[in-house]
C-alpha cells in the first residue's frame, strides 16, 4: 500500500513540474536538459562546431541538447545503459570508469577537445551521505579525465552533490583549473542535494 503511494506521489508531482512538461513539448527525452541549457546560458559552455564528450548521457537529454547546439561539431555520449539514437551523436555503450572505455573515447577524436560534461550519478541506495561520497568520486574521475582530454581552452560541468568530498571535489577543479564555479540551476529540484560544478581554462 505505502509503496503505491509512494508511486502515486511520483507520479502527481513529475505531473506539477513545468520542466517535465517543457520537456514533452521541446523533445527532450528529461527534464534534466534545462539544468545544461540553463548552465550554458550563464557560463557560455557551447558553441556550434566544437568537440565534446557527454559522460554519463542516458536517458541522453543532455546529448539531445548538445547536438542541437554544436551542430557540426562532434558529440561523443557513452553510458552503461543503451540509449535510443540521438543524431549527430556517436554512443558507446560502456563503463565510462574503464580504462577500456576511455580508450575507446580517446580513438573518436584525432585531437583534444573542448568541453566534457557529465550527469553521472551513482544508483542510489537511499543514503544521501553515502550517495554523496561515490557520486564525488566518479565527479573526480571525469575531472581527471578531462585534465588528459581537454584544450588549455577546454570547460568541464559536472553533478555533484552537497556532502562530505564537495570541498575536495572544488579544490581539485581550483588545482586542474583556473576558473571554478558552484551553480544550482532553477530546474534543480529545491529538494535534491545535487549542484554543478563549472571549470575552464586548464592550469
Amino acid at each position: 500500500m505505502k509503496k503505491n503511494r509512494i508511486s502515486k506521489n511520483w507520479i502527481n508531482k513529475q505531473k506539477r513540474d513545468i520542466y517535465v512538461r517543457q520537456s514533452q513539448v521541446d523533445g527532450y527525452r528529461a527534464r534534466s536538459a534545462y539544468k545544461l541549457i540553463e548552465i550554458d546560458e550563464k557560463f557560455k559552455i557551447l558553441k556550434n562546431g566544437i568537440s565534446v564528450i557527454d559522460l554519463g548521457a542516458s536517458p541522453g537529454s543532455w546529448s539531445q541538447y548538445i547536438s542541437r547546439t554544436v551542430k557540426s561539431g562532434r558529440l561523443v555520449s557513452i553510458d552503461i545503459k543503451g540509449m535510443e539514437e540521438i543524431e549527430n551523436t556517436i554512443q558507446i555503450k560502456g563503463d565510462f570508469t574503464d580504462l577500456d572505455s576511455q580508450e575507446k573515447i580517446k580513438g573518436l577524436f584525432k585531437s583534444k577537445v573542448d568541453v566534457v560534461v557529465s550527469d553521472m550519478a551513482v544508483n542510489t541506495t537511499g543514503i544521501k551521505d553515502i550517495d554523496a561520497i561515490y557520486t564525488g568520486e566518479l565527479a573526480m574521475e571525469a575531472m581527471n579525465f578531462s585534465k588528459e582530454m581537454l584544450v588549455k581552452e577546454g570547460r568541464f560541468v559536472s553533478k555533484i552533490f552537497l556532502g562530505s568530498s564537495f570541498n575536495e571535489i572544488v579544490a581539485l577543479g581550483k588545482k586542474l583549473f583556473k576558473e571554478v564555479k558552484v551553480f544550482k540551476p532553477k530546474s534543480s529540484r529545491k529538494e535534491s542535494k545535487e549542484s554543478f560544478i563549472i571549470c575552464k581554462i586548464l592550469r
